[in-house]
Parts: structure tokens; C-alpha cells; sequence
């Protein structure tokens, strides 16, 4: 048995996933790991990220399985289960091994590989919309649009075109304080990701965004109905973990 050893990287998972193939490894017998977890009579390889190889790897997935379909398998790394490089390696085997035609990579969901990792993709992808959703943007004393979230998966970087479209003459920053990574856009510039440095960021919000928060606050607090307050219902079109991040709930 062959483990790869990755980082939480779309980048580390890809270059095993090419390792896997330059070497020849009997895709039955090979797992790609994003653990430390041992495994008995097993051979461990650490995987460094190799551009060149990513690159080859994004190449052929676009161009065999569309896309569309090349997307979802990266919805499904983004995803914080375990499982996500596995089952995402053994969707494309299958998908290389089957010659499976553009946009029907994940028609075979009997197969327990493509199943997991496209329900791994579908959770992600309702964390994005919910996200494009309750995000809200904050006015700093420089100008600067901030917003800070905490999703459960890594899903700035799906975030970032959505609003980047929306916003292109904004200089605006998402920051995901679960993942410390942050989402830059500069005003009329393509955006980029940068992962680390400082996870308390000394944030001042200009006097007029505090104005107009607390503006927004008292006419959310005004416009609510008491007679027909439905906690339940509230709860689960707006789940509590994205509230810490909302104006209206500060």
C-alpha cells in the first residue's frame, strides 16, 4: 500500500495525484492522505507541491471531463473532510479509466468515490451561497471594503470572482479567520489569495460606516414583527455560526 502524504492544498493533491500516475501505482492500492494518521505495512511518500505538475494535472481535467466538471472536483478538495483528496483522486481514475466524455464525469454515482466526492462538492457549494448571501462588507478609516467570515470549508477562493465582478473598482478584502487566509482585490486589478500572517488584524471601520451600522441595526430592530417571531424558522434559513459575522446581529 502507497499513502501520499498532502498538505490541505489543491496544489499538494494535485501533484500526488500525477505522482500517482508517473509512477505507475496500482490506483486500488494507493491513497492520497491529508493526514498523519499511520497506516500498517504501509509506504508513506510526503508530497511537495510542484507547479509544473498541477498545471499538467488542471490541463488534462479541463480538458477531458469539461469545465464545469473540473470545478466540482475542486469544490470537493475545498471541502474540510478528510476523505475529500481520496475520493477526488479516485473519481478522476475512474473517470480517466472509463473514458468518460465531457460534463459526465459524475453520472456514475453508484460508484462510491464519484458519490462521496460529489456530495462533498454540493455541501461546499451551499457554504458559498450562503456566504454570497450573509457576507457583509465594512467601510475602513482608508477606504478599504473588509469583511471577515468564518466558514467551515475553504471557500474564499470561490468567493472572490463572484464579488470581484460585482465590486471592480473596489479595493476590497475578505478575511477567513478559520483558514487565515485572505482575499485581496485591488481596485481594477485581478485578485489574489494570501494564506497566513496576522489572525488579529487591528480593524478601524471609517465614522461613517459606524453610523450607517448602527443605522441598520435599529431599522432591522424596528421592522421586526414579535408577533410573528419564528426562532425555529429563522434558525434554519440563517444558521447561528454565520450571525458573529453579520452587522445586523453585532
Amino acid at each position: 500500500m502507497i499513502v501520499y502524504r498532502c498538505e490541505t492544498s489543491m496544489e499538494s493533491i494535485f501533484t500526488a495525484v500525477y505522482r500517482a500516475y508517473e509512477e505507475k501505482r496500482v490506483h486500488e492500492e494507493t491513497i492520497i492522505s491529508l493526514t498523519e494518521e499511520p497506516l500498517l505495512f504501509a509506504e508513506d511518500i510526503w508530497v511537495e507541491p510542484d507547479e509544473r505538475k498541477v498545471c499538467k494535472v488542471i490541463n488534462t481535467l479541463n480538458r477531458r471531463f469539461g469545465q464545469d466538471n473540473y470545478l466540482t472536483l475542486c469544490m470537493a478538495l475545498a471541502s474540510e473532510d478528510a476523505d475529500s483528496a481520496q475520493a477526488v483522486y479516485r473519481t478522476i481514475v475512474q473517470g480517466l479509466a472509463g473514458n468518460v466524455s465531457k460534463g459526465h464525469l459524475f453520472d456514475n454515482l453508484a460508484d462510491d468515490y464519484v458519490h462521496r466526492a460529489f456530495a462533498l462538492a454540493r455541501t461546499v457549494n451551499t457554504e458559498i451561497g450562503h456566504q454570497k448571501q450573509f457576507l457583509r462588507f465594512g467601510e475602513l478609516e482608508n477606504g478599504v471594503l473588509y469583511s471577515r467570515i468564518g466558514p467551515k470549508n475553504d471557500v474564499v477562493v470561490f468567493l472572490m470572482p463572484h464579488f470581484a465582478d460585482r465590486l471592480p473598482m473596489e479595493n476590497f478584502m475578505i478575511y477567513d479567520d478559520v483558514h487565515n487566509l485572505f482575499g485581496i482585490h485591488p481596485a481594477g486589478r485581478p485578485w489574489y489569495l494570501l494564506r497566513g500572517g496576522e489572525t488579529e488584524l487591528p480593524i478601524h471601520l471609517s465614522e461613517e460606516e459606524i453610523r450607517y451600522q448602527e443605522l441598520f441595526r435599529q431599522f432591522c430592530h424596528t421592522i421586526t414583527i414579535e408577533e410573528r417571531k419564528n426562532t425555529k424558522l429563522q434558525r434554519n434559513m440563517l444558521p447561528l455560526r454565520f450571525r458573529k459575522y453579520m452587522v445586523e446581529f453585532s
